[in-house]
């Protein structure tokens, strides 16, 4: 296919808005460069994309719809959220079609585990991707027809606080658990196609109480949250994997919410050591991809009060 170069300019001209917009060391321009298998080049406001057919027209769009929002900084879940949305579009890159690709190396090693194994548990600090990279090979899963459906379950736990009684009825309940988990499936996908893939019983969001007595076959099945589960409930929910299942388990062992009871995944932990088809990727404070800041406080909090 031909080349074809595009200049734009990013107007008004804003130097904050421009490096939020570019990252550090051009680590977001590198990103889309990647994504949209072009070649980007910029002096000051004025850049210049270079790529096969409409591709330059698609990065001059995806630019500007970051720079709009580029104040509050822009970061890998910002650039996959607009990328989201011109998903229909976007060229099948080397990382896949829902931008599986990894940023550090233990989410290179979470990415070969998931693919390897039937049981991967994905452990440690918020924001290291642990989800949203299970769902996107979830997502790539269903599109290779590896599996039928997506399984998402959550247990339903407040954090620390009670939110009292809940209108409606048992799934309206539990809807602001899973939440998060909606969220991450239309940033990847789009409301459309998401709600496309709910309505034909393709993705399924649950609670995990709804989960016993259930045998979950060729899925792609995501506990989240898993710290806020029970030994009971842990030990049920990882017996509901039926054949051509793969089964993806996340959670933070430093934010349980439990009271007076034990974490179903610190106790599995030390069970599932040396399982066949099991692997454990644990990511550290520095993984995380959220701003600098979520780093800093993660090692503040891992320091008795008063030190520095």
């Amino acid at each position: 296919m031909d080349q074809a170069t595009l200049q734009f300019s990013l107007e008004p001209a804003d130097n904050a808005k421009l490096a939020n917009l570019c990252g550090s060391y051009d680590g977001n321009i590198k990103a889309i460069e990647r994504r949209l298998e072009v070649a980007v080049r910029r002096r000051g406001s004025r850049f210049e994309v270079t790529g096969a057919g409409d591709r330059p027209y698609l990065a001059r769009d995806v630019f500007q719809q970051l720079y709009t929002a580029a104040d509050g900084g822009v970061d890998e879940s910002s650039i996959n959220k607009v990328l989201a949305s011109y998903a229909q579009e976007l060229p099948a890159a080397a990382g896949g079609a829902y931008g599986i690709e990894a940023l550090n190396p233990n989410q290179h090693r979470y990415l070969a585990a998931i693919r390897a194994n039937n049981l991967t548990f994905g452990v440690g600090a918020s924001g290291t991707g642990k989800t949203f990279l299970a769902m996107a090979c979830a997502m790539e899963a269903l599109a290779a027809q590896e599996v039928k459906r997506i399984v998402l379950v959550r247990p339903a736990v407040e954090a620390g606080e009670s939110l009292g009684f809940l209108p409606g009825d048992p799934i309206q309940k539990v809807n602001p658990y899973l939440r998060p988990l909606f969220d991450a499936l239309r940033q990847l996908s789009g409301d459309t196609r998401v709600e496309e893939h709910l309505k034909q019983d393709r993705i399924e969001l649950a609670p995990l109480a709804y989960m016993r007595g259930r045998t979950l076959s060729d899925s792609f099945i995501i506990l989240d949250e898993a710290q806020n589960t029970t030994v009971a409930q842990m030990k049920m929910f990882l017996t509901r994997i039926g054949r051509g299942s793969r089964c993806v388990v996340t959670g933070d062992e430093t934010q349980i919410d439990l009271r007076q009871q034990e974490s179903g995944l610190v106790d599995v932990l030390g069970r599932v050591k040396r399982l066949r088809g099991c692997a454990v990727v644990r990511f550290k404070n520095d993984d995380s991809l959220r701003h600098p800041i979520v780093s800093r406080i993660l090692r503040a909090y891992e320091r008795p009060r008063g030190k520095r």
